[in-house]
């Protein structure tokens, strides 16, 4: 295990090691505060981290009752219910293996008004002091959340036009056929993920490899949005070997 300093990078040999060890932290830090503001994730990469999550659940007796979920983004024209919403997605990976209350669970509604969603979201996030601990996975192409790299960034939650390999690699979540990916999502900004009070990214997969080596090492830019997560004061970058393969140091 190899570490340096903010954002601090983590590197373990492979990604059930690190979901383990970040599950275990995850339940440490909800056993010492019980009512923790937890924004999180969907995606092939924290698939793992939930179910550690949910093994430590069940071994630890965790009581997330109080806990207050926000998820970082959802799909525009999908209902809650739909297979390949990602509301769907933490239903069956993890809300139904905890007793959160559904009221404390916060969700982008991909079929409402897009401005008027954006704007409810943020105010319910402002209303419960902020995210305590902001789950992160990161994509190929340095997006996280769907901010996908640009001349510009949104700061604050927003609609997002969806690149094509952001559609390629949420294929899967739809039988395999793009076309069935939707378009367009909305999406936590970045300036709503940096104010968080904690960060913590998940990268597994030599696929992962270069853009991290951008992220750690290279310099803060629109084209490569998890660069901005340098500027965080408690970030940390959670690798396994092969997504760390390129990091120069």
């Amino acid at each position: 295990m190899h570490s340096v300093r903010s954002p601090r990078v983590t590197v373990f040999p492979d990604a059930r090691t690190a979901a383990r060890v970040v599950a275990a932290r995850l339940a440490s830090a909800l056993q010492e505060n019980p009512s923790l503001v937890f924004g999180l994730p969907t995606g092939r990469t924290p698939i793992a981290l939930y179910e550690e999550l949910v093994r430590l659940t069940a071994a630890r007796a965790l009581d997330w009752s109080k806990v207050t979920t926000f998820n970082l983004d959802e799909f525009v024209g999908l209902r809650p219910e739909d297979p390949g919403s990602y509301r769907r997605f933490m239903q069956e990976h993890l809300f139904r293996f905890t007793n959160l209350d559904p009221q404390r669970i916060n969700f982008l509604v991909g079929t409402a008004n897009p401005e008027e969603e954006c704007l409810r979201y943020e105010r319910a996030i402002a209303e419960v002091g902020g995210i305590d601990i902001q789950i992160l996975g990161i994509g190929t192409n340095g997006h996280i959340g769907f901010n996908e790299p640009g001349h510009e960034l949104d700061s604050l939650t927003h609609l997002v036009k969806l690149r094509q390999e952001t559609r390629r690699s949420n294929a899967a979540f739809f039988g395999g056929n793009i076309d069935h990916v939707p378009t367009e999502a909305l999406s936590m900004g970045m300036a709503t993920i940096l104010h968080s009070r904690s960060v913590v990214l998940l990268a597994h997969g030599e696929s992962k490899a270069g853009c991290m080596a951008r992220v750690v090492n290279g310099p803060l830019t629109t084209e490569l949005p998890a660069s901005f997560l340098q500027l965080h004061p408690d970030a940390d970058l959670i690798l396994d070997a092969a997504a760390a393969s390129q990091l120069t140091h």
